[in-house]
């Protein structure tokens, strides 16, 4: 029987195997059946093939067909045995078993977002939520307000509910309270998660910030990926295309409107305003949009002021890879 990194001499060199015995599957050559509906879902992207003896006569281990014995062999889609596997392999995954429990509960609260857009009906639904993921059981209903002892207990508890809490873009006289209402729950939900052990989870914030986007900004498109803390203020003057990346700790602005074309990046701690302020007077707020073109690349730590229009592919800030 051949063994384990047995190397095979193809059209293109050699190629590393590794093999592996079946578990009760028939061979297919030999029995004229199909037993590969099992290893559909064989994950990484490596390729699964039936081997029997006689395919295997120019190994270094030799074996008789009479053994009918079946193995698997993993191909490594590479010609050298040491290559590095690719991206798409590499990807960090979590557990199967996780990932499909992540995914449900992503579905479950796009649904119910669909389904309800009153602020009193999200705000129900995001407290539920966040009972759990902060104290570990469901929404108990009314809380023991008579005891001092407690106090702390019941802040905690009723700061779950986006009712009973304020934002500090509900302070601002630019606000469009009919279009921020629906939204504040969500935005409330967006910050707490953020905030939470399970905020730190990359695979599942990044997906759990795009559902909410959709439900939150003017604009969400597709393969858009935004990553820990990024901060925002109204959410609904908020436009990012196809394919963005918002790394850590943005702050978007979008008091007068943000538009963040396809395929932008936008490094670290940016900055993002849609605002002004009028030197000799504070309190007067002119609104101004910002627009980011297509491909534009925003450096770590970089402030744009409201009004500024970046044009397509064009780089702000210390993104020297791409200046070269």
């Amino acid at each position: 029987m051949p063994g384990r990194g047995t190397q095979f001499f193809g059209f293109a060199g050699p190629i590393r195997i590794t093999l592996r015995p079946s578990v009760r599957v028939k061979c297919p050559a030999l029995s004229g059946q199909s037993h590969f509906s099992a290893l559909a879902g064989f994950r990484y992207g490596l390729k699964l093939v039936p081997f029997t003896s006689h395919w295997l006569a120019r190994t270094r281990g030799r074996c008789t067909r009479r053994a009918r014995a079946v193995w698997f062999i993993v191909l490594r889609m590479a010609t050298n045995a040491n290559a590095a596997p690719s991206a798409s392999n590499a990807a960090p995954h979590p557990a199967p078993e996780a990932e499909e429990i992540y995914r449900r509960w992503i579905k479950f609260l796009d649904d119910e977002f669909i389904r309800h857009s009153s602020p009193q009906r999200r705000a129900e639904i995001v407290r539920d939520q966040l009972w759990q993921l902060y104290l570990g059981r469901p929404h108990a209903g009314k809380l023991n307000l008579t005891l001092t002892s407690e106090l702390p207990g019941n802040v905690l508890s009723m700061s779950m509910d986006p009712e009973n809490v304020t934002l500090e873009a509900e302070h601002f006289a630019d606000v469009d309270p009919k279009r921020f209402a629906p939204r504040k729950p969500l935005l409330w939900f967006w910050q707490m998660f953020d905030r939470s052990p399970i905020g730190l989870n990359t695979w599942l914030g990044l997906r759990f910030r795009c559902m909410l986007g959709r439900h939150i900004f003017d604009h969400m498109g597709s393969g858009v990926k935004i990553y820990h803390g990024v901060d925002l203020t109204y959410g609904y003057n908020l436009s990012i295309g196809d394919g963005a990346m918002i790394r850590q700790r943005v702050l978007l602005n979008d008091r007068g409107g943000i538009k963040v074309g396809k395929n932008v990046v936008i490094g670290s701690y940016s900055r993002i305003f849609s605002h002004a302020y009028e030197a000799n007077d504070m309190e007067h707020v002119r609104l101004t949009p910002t627009n980011i073109g297509d491909g534009a690349k925003i450096g770590t730590h970089t402030i744009l002021m409201g009004g500024q229009n970046v044009g397509a592919g064009e780089v702000v800030g210390a993104y020297p890879v791409f200046r070269t």
